[in-house]
């Protein structure tokens, strides 16, 4: 009898242990998939696997109709297909918007033809969105770009809902780790490498102009900024901090980064607030009528970030005759010597 309850202590204890064993979890990665079309899937493979955040690279073909596409049917434009690939990444490590500044990087998103030696609807460029979310964002993104002036034709990258993604046979998996030469050779000889060096080479990462949440402004701003930007509330007038600087530079939406006006305009207008005489950028000046404490003013906001940024008065010097009383804490000053720096090395000339 005290042999037969040894054992069972044993099998018992064991049987524990084991549990103990099986119930180590591993951590669960919650990730998000996208699928982007940049030509051929060769050369958008290697941009996406060396950011941090992204799980997987997948070369394939999405945004047709046809299921399980063959490499001979998309490339000899048998489909409606483009070569894309299938970006899987942990959103908790890197954002849809960061790897959307890696995608418009690595292509020519004004190409409708094609995409450099490589010609035919099977090439063009997409953004397959999965939500309404990931849609706006992108349509952000592309307009952004847009703006910031790198190409001088217009962006025709096609933000299209997603649609079944097949991969693609497996030698064109990994294809520049398989095959260096021939890969490094084609990037060269296709125009890809040499157009991308003379597009981005010293260029700093685009600004993102765009509006943040709730949430990232409480913690952004301080509450002098946020009751001003958010509240249309007013600074104490010789009490903030630009109505006296003569620093060269230009003067930012604190909230969005978007250029709004220039120390070239600025003017010592005895107001206790920093004015200008005109806009620097005139698209990010957004004009609204104000009929608050029983008179009409025209408040002035920024277009992107949606910033309340003071009041504008015709009482301005010459030629513009315009007097554009902005607060101190709606605004950030960028100095000359930081402008490429920050990301605003377009307005250098200026100086």
């Amino acid at each position: 009898m005290q042999y037969i309850i040894v054992l069972a202590t044993i099998v018992l204890l064991t049987q524990t242990v084991f549990a103990d064993e099986v119930q180590v979890v591993p951590e669960v990665v919650e990730s998000r998939t996208v699928v982007l079309g940049g030509g051929c899937f060769w050369c958008m493979e290697p941009p996406f696997e060396q950011l941090e955040g992204v799980l997987d690279v997948v070369a394939g073909y999405s945004g047709g109709e046809e299921k399980n596409p063959t490499y001979k049917q998309v490339s000899h434009g048998m489909t409606g297909h483009i070569e894309s690939v299938q970006v899987t990444y942990d959103p908790a490590k890197i954002s849809f918007k960061e790897l959307l500044d890696t995608f418009w990087r690595y292509m020519d998103p004004t190409d409708a033809g094609g995409q450099f030696a490589d010609r035919g609807n099977h090439y063009k460029t997409a953004i397959f969105y999965n939500n309404l979310d990931e849609k706006a964002t992108a349509e952000k993104s592309k307009e952004a770009l847009g703006r910031a002036g790198v190409f001088s034709k217009p962006i025709v990258t096609a933000i299209l809902p997603a649609k079944p993604f097949y991969p693609a046979e497996e030698y064109h998996q990994d294809y520049y780790l398989k095959n260096v030469a021939h890969y490094e050779a084609y990037k060269v000889g296709s125009g890809r490498a040499p157009f991308l060096e003379k597009t981005w080479k010293n260029r700093p990462k685009l600004k993102d102009s765009s509006k943040p949440s709730e949430k990232e402004l409480r913690s952004k701003l301080t509450a002098l900024q946020y009751e001003v930007t958010q509240k249309d509330g007013t600074e104490p007038a010789f009490k903030n901090e630009y109505w006296d600087n003569k620093r060269k530079g230009i003067y930012v939406d604190v909230v969005s980064g978007e250029p709004l006006f220039s120390s070239l305009d600025k003017y010592k207008s005895g107001t206790g607030w920093p004015s200008f005489s005109r806009p620097l950028v005139q698209k990010n000046i957004v004009e609204k009528k104000d009929v608050k404490f029983f008179m009409t003013r025209t408040e002035i906001r920024s277009a992107d970030g949606d910033s309340h940024l003071g009041h504008l008065f015709d009482d301005g010097p010459e030629p513009t005759g315009l007097r554009y009383c902005m607060n101190s804490a709606a605004l950030r000053f960028i100095p000359v010597e930081d402008l490429e720096k920050e990301g605003y090395g377009e307005f250098l000339s200026l100086f």
